[in-house]
């Protein structure tokens, strides 16, 4: 019966076994979240906080910022407990980059155009790119997807919310 190593710093974590440190994946991970999380909680308070039934701009980036930061302490104080071996030596196969791309390529494409090409052509692209991320998704179901995604999102914040976004933009002549 061959074992494979564990990472660095993880152990089983079981009671009387001699424990090597904190997993450092999920110290790592921990830590980030802790960070980004008080990174928005702090920015978010540079805005009128408001109250839960008059919500300001900044209190929907307190609400989150602090629950991630809490999410990550959560986190952080867990790692120390180690991790089950078998967790630890999971094969998890390659990285997803082209998947990745495709999600960050979707988010990066409807922030740099929707005020020029509108919500609604921003919004089917990005949603197109998205479900192209999906583990095998082909064209055709994308396009499906982008286009029910985006009619429900122009039902709801343009119809419902009154959203004031254009839904076709100056660069398409709306």
């Amino acid at each position: 019966m061959s074992t494979v190593p564990a990472a660095p710093g993880d152990s089983a974590g079981a009671l009387g076994e001699k424990r090597s440190g904190p997993s450092f994946p999920d110290l790592m991970a921990g830590g980030t979240f802790v960070v980004l999380g008080l990174a928005f909680a702090i920015g978010g308070s540079q805005y009128d906080i408001g109250s839960a039934l008059r919500m300001g701009s900044g209190y929907v980036p307190i609400a989150l910022g602090g629950t991630l930061a809490v999410l990550g302490a959560v986190i952080v104080v867990a790692s120390f407990r180690g991790v089950d071996p078998t967790v630890a030596n999971a094969d998890r196969g390659d990285i997803p980059w082209r998947r990745m791309g495709l999600l960050l390529a979707a988010v990066m494409f409807f922030g740099f155009t929707v005020d020029g090409l509108g919500l609604g052509p921003s919004l089917l692209v990005t949603t197109f790119l998205a479900a192209l991320a999906g583990r095998g998704t082909r064209p055709s179901r994308a396009a499906i997807i982008a286009v029910g995604l985006t009619a429900v999102c122009l039902i709801v914040f343009v119809a419902l919310l009154q959203l004031r976004l254009p839904v076709i933009g100056d660069w398409l002549g709306g």
